[in-house]
């Protein structure tokens, strides 16, 4: 690469020293090098737009991610005002380093990748140019008509809604993101329209019960309202179409509402989502919910599967039969609601005194912190597309996570992606249900087992009784008396180890120090024989049992170690 013609105008060579002319000129072409190498390696130049969604308080770029991103060598930029909604100022921006522009238009000007919250508006699409990238929430099932503008307009973009469900992307992971964050406002909310405490209290004024919620779903809005709701003291049960969850909630101090239905639900196989139930499953649900609806105070649900309305699991007579007071947050309002009164973004109470909460900004109700979670997400995607961390984007098509995000490329619409080449959640296989036993057969069974156990004792008899008549052709009398102990000790052992469970062996092993003691007595009186076999042997017995005494004695000691207060 070249640099522009050097002209001997640009700087007086001719009053310098004719030792220092060479010098000169090396330094004026170091610096137009250096100019044009500038221009054509510039950083990869980020903006945030100011949300115009009403209601939408959230910003796509913070101070701190904004931080993060200079480190990796690019250039940050925001329209003015964008973050005031979550609470950031433009000075804050300022300080942090990003470039503040006046409107949308100036922003568009100055950048070559768009990050968003929203999805874009109409207004905001005809400013795109060819060549730029959008990362924003898109919903690209529910948003054919912007796909194919962005696509004319031959936009880049990746929609943070479609990052697979993988370990590897859960940096990138929005959707999670902004669901714990709507499942603890959900129960916040709740607390806000209940009028009552969630813990249960015993004062001097009365005695009072706590609040029993349920949670249906336990995706991570569902988890995350879980742990919320027994933090602050209300029983909670939690209710999922998946039963590889049921542990995750249990460990969070929940209890794992249980349907009696013989056919499992596998939620690996929509990328870790519940999966569309069938007409007899939904039924046996629904029963149960009806069963549960009058006992609850708070009703959460989250359940929502993706490209698809949200299927309505509280319907109008569990409403009804549910006490004045309590509190239904449907977090699925944006999509139709799983309770059949819920109507999006109105907070409505019904003939009986129950309030049905439908709003559908739950994230943007926490502005600050949901600004910040996601912009770090957006971030981490940014990060993923610069490897070499030289600000070009390397949008690699065989990348998991990259094309599954990725909804227009090329001037082409590239939704919906493959299915990842990783499982969300390792597929569960189905255990058979061991058959159960007539009397007849488990007699049978039994009888079996016995007869095959007497075989095992009368071959293994069998084998000593003749091993004991081998020795005794040739061995000396004295000698027989000795091992016909040892062949009972022999056997005896065998028989009382081998019946003892696993978990029991080691404590076992603390226990036989005291035949160990036995074994090294007797073998101390045989050392001082004349024969120097016996002494061979009655050294090899002393160390053998010294060996088990010294380790019955550190396990034991490690054992009782673990009961006692550090």
């Amino acid at each position: 690469m070249r640099g522009p013609p050097f002209q001997q105008d640009d700087f007086s060579v001719s009053v310098l020293p004719q030792g220092q002319q060479d010098y000169a000129v090396l330094a004026i072409l170091v610096r137009s090098y250096g100019h044009s190498s500038s221009q054509e390696e510039r950083p990869l130049r980020i903006g945030a737009l100011q949300e115009v969604y009403p209601g939408e308080q959230r910003v796509a770029l913070t101070p701190d991610s904004a931080r993060q991103l200079e480190k990796l060598g690019h250039a940050c930029f925001v329209v003015a005002g964008a973050g005031a909604a979550a609470g950031i100022s433009d000075d804050a921006y300022r300080a942090a380093g990003v470039t503040v522009v006046p409107d949308a238009a100036a922003l568009f000007g100055e950048v070559d990748v768009v990050v968003k919250v929203r999805p874009p508006a109409e207004g905001e699409v005809k400013l795109f140019r060819k060549g730029q990238t959008l990362i924003s929430f898109i919903y690209p099932a529910q948003s054919s008509e912007l796909l194919e503008e962005l696509k004319e307009r031959g936009v880049t973009t990746i929609a943070m809604d479609m990052v697979p469900r993988i370990s590897r992307a859960q940096k990138m992971d929005a959707l999670s993101s902004m669901a714990n964050i709507a499942g603890y406002r959900a129960v916040i909310e709740a607390g806000n329209n209940f009028g009552r405490f969630f813990t249960g209290q015993v004062t001097a004024a009365g005695k009072i019960p706590p609040a029993k919620v349920l949670v249906v779903g336990a995706g991570v809005a569902g988890l995350a309202a879980i742990g919320t709701s027994v933090s602050l003291g209300a029983i909670t049960y939690a209710f999922d179409v998946r039963p590889e969850v049921a542990e995750q909630i249990e460990s969070m101090g929940a209890e794992f509402v249980f349907l009696e239905f013989e056919e499992a639900q596998d939620g690996a196989a929509t990328g870790g989502y519940a999966a569309p139930s069938s007409p007899e499953f939904r039924e046996t649900q629904l029963a149960k919910f009806r069963e549960l609806a009058p006992d609850m105070d708070i009703v959460i649900t989250t359940a929502l599967i993706p490209g698809r309305p949200a299927p309505v699991l509280w319907t109008k007579d569990m409403v009804e039969a549910m006490k004045p007071g309590s509190v239904i947050v449907d977090l699925a309002a944006e999509r139709g609601g799983n309770c059949e009164l819920t109507r999006a973004d109105e907070r409505v109470v019904t003939d009986n005194g129950v309030v049905i909460i439908g709003y559908t900004d739950f994230p943007s109700r926490m502005a600050s912190q949901a600004s910040m979670l996601y912009a770090n997400n957006v971030r981490h995607f940014l990060s993923d597309l610069t490897p070499s961390k030289d600000g070009v984007i390397v949008h690699n098509m065989e990348d998991d996570v990259i094309r599954g995000a990725t909804v227009t490329h090329d001037g082409a619409i590239t939704f919906p992606p493959p299915p990842p080449k990783v499982q969300a959640i390792a597929s569960v296989k189905k255990q058979e249900k061991p058959k159960e036993l007539t009397p007849e057969e488990r007699r049978a069974q039994e009888a079996e087992a016995f007869r095959k156990a007497t075989r095992t004792q009368v071959g293994l008899l069998a084998i000593g009784t003749m091993l004991i008549l081998l020795v005794g052709a040739y061995a000396p009398p004295s000698f027989m008396s000795h091992f016909v102990v040892f062949m009972l000790a022999c056997f005896v052992g065998f028989q009382v180890i081998w019946n003892v469970s696993h978990s029991l062996h080691t404590p076992l092993m603390a226990v036989t120090n005291a035949v160990s003691g036995i074994i090294i007595l007797g073998a101390v009186a045989q050392i001082g024989s004349s024969s120097w076999i016996v002494a061979i042997l009655g050294t090899i017995s002393v160390l053998i049992a010294t060996i088990n005494i010294v380790g019955g004695f550190l396990v034991t000691r490690r054992m009782l170690a673990m009961f006692q207060k550090s």
